[in-house]
């Protein structure tokens, strides 16, 4: 959102505002209320990745603001409206990070796949995942879960054992020493090159810190300091591949044929299991992108390129998005997302059941009506500029959160 709707909004916000006090000091909560979800609308609209908490409640004829976000900025809004009005308040707002992360405000993710939930719990439904070697920023501890924000800015939570937390100067370190990153389906990190007994498995876009090289291993090291080894051939310097990374149509499909078969699992973005539009976000980062997490997010990112939904302009590589369309009463409902494979058959390759193949050809033995049905629009992410749109050739810090 630009600066300029932001600063017209707010000063729309206070305008009402004051003109719908009749007294200087007068401090009602309703109000109140409507400043705050006012500024929610403008700074945290989408709580997936922005937090904005925020109540006023009346007690004992004190107002008292209490809950916790995020937006700091947001928050000093808030409150500079209120004491520019005159209004007394007793301020329990929380700013996360909180007191409690100290001075570990990082982590880094130390399997090979983390799982991070809606809730601070191991039953809470499975949000997002995080590769091996992905830098995390901290906002909460709550028992054995960190509350934490991923590069793509989704805000969930990660149980203890599948991170290693890290202070600023820990992280700095591991941000710029030199890794590897994967680049096959899945295989495993190994004690010594003997290749015998392993240390952990490793998948698709995992990343570790290269220590030192053989004639066919790297030396690698984990977050939490563990050492192994990792076949040459199934991996690349970061540095060198990043550099190489020619993003296309053709290397868009090449990796999603990679994840055919690979079963769908709400939440996952890796080859233990994918939801659609962690298929797709995994597929643009091995070519070189962060993109938004979920289908909802990831339509408002690039350029529209079939407006008359008539299948038409469109590119090997361009995301597909499906659901169910606007009508008088209702919003237009973005629930699926797919990758157009622009090869004469009408065909796109998704994660529905499993990650497959489908045709909007009728005369396809793999025509998916459902879907031609529900078809919303695409949009191209390749060779669009997009704030959204997260090059990493262009970044010094790829997969981590920035300090």
């Amino acid at each position: 959102m630009n600066t300029l709707y932001k600063l017209t909004a707010l000063f729309l916000i206070s305008f009402t505002f004051f003109s719908c006090q009749k007294t200087e000091k007068k401090q009602d909560p309703v109000n109140v209320k409507t400043v705050v979800d006012s500024i929610k609308k403008i700074y945290a609209p989408d709580k997936r990745v922005a937090l904005f908490g925020i109540e006023a409640k009346s007690d004992n004829n004190k107002l008292i603001l209490q809950g916790e976000s995020d937006q700091k900025e947001a928050v000093d809004i808030l409150k500079s409206i209120l004491d520019k009005k005159g209004i007394k308040y007793v301020d329990s707002i929380v700013l996360l990070p909180d007191s409690g992360v100290g001075e570990t405000r990082y982590a880094v993710v130390n399997n090979s796949v983390a799982n991070i939930r809606s809730k601070p719990k191991h039953s809470g439904e499975l949000g997002t995942q995080a590769l091996l070697g992905m830098g995390l920023k901290v906002l909460k501890i709550k028992g054995d879960f960190y509350l934490v924000q991923t590069p793509d800015a989704y805000i969930s939570w990660v149980d203890h054992g599948g991170v290693q937390l890290m202070n600023k100067e820990e992280y700095e370190e591991w941000i710029n020493a030199p890794k590897i990153i994967y680049t096959q389906v899945y295989g495993f990190v190994y004690q010594n090159t003997d290749a015998t007994t392993s240390v952990s498995d490793i998948v698709l876009g995992n990343e570790l810190k290269l220590l030192a090289e053989t004639k066919n291993f790297y030396k690698v090291e984990y977050p939490d300091k563990r050492i192994g080894y990792v076949k040459k051939n199934e991996s690349e310097k970061y540095d060198i591949w990043i550099k190489n990374v020619k993003p296309s149509g053709e290397l868009i499909e090449k990796y999603a044929r990679k994840f055919v078969g690979i079963p769908y699992l709400w939440g996952g973005t890796s080859v233990k299991g994918m939801d659609c539009s962690g298929f797709t976000k995994t597929v643009y980062f091995m070519n070189g992108f962060i993109i938004p997490r979920d289908a909802s997010q990831q339509i408002f990112a690039g350029k529209n390129i079939d407006p008359d939904l008539k299948f038409e302009n469109l590119k090997k590589g361009d995301l597909m998005f499906f659901g169910k369309k606007a009508t008088d009463s209702t919003k237009q409902r973005v629930t699926h997302v797919g990758i157009w494979l622009g090869n004469g058959k009408g065909e796109f390759i998704h994660a529905s059941r499993q990650v497959r193949l489908s045709s909007i050809n009728p005369d396809s033995p793999i025509y998916d009506e459902a879907n031609k049905e529900r078809y919303l629009g695409s949009r191209r992410y390749l060779g669009v500029e997009d704030k959204m749109i997260t090059n990493l050739k262009n970044e010094k810090v790829v997969t981590e959160i920035k300090l």
